[in-house]
């Protein structure tokens, strides 16, 4: 039997929303090992001089604990 456990995570793009998702997994897979799985929560942009700044993301990331 194995046990998952989920965090939440925020993370950026200056590109686009799924640029920021693979910043956010690329830099969480430097700590948490067993990463099985994540969902977007939560979209926003930041507005500078009427145009798109960045984009964000609220993931939650799923991963296995190690036995």
């Amino acid at each position: 039997m194995s046990v998952a456990k989920v965090t939440e995570i925020i993370s950026s793009s200056s590109k686009s929303f799924d640029d920021a998702v693979e910043n956010g997994i690329k830099r969480a897979s430097k700590t948490l090992k067993g990463i099985s799985g994540a969902w977007v929560a939560d979209q926003k942009v930041t507005v500078k001089d009427g145009e798109v700044d960045e984009y964000r993301v609220v993931l939650k990331v799923t991963f296995v604990l190690a036995d």
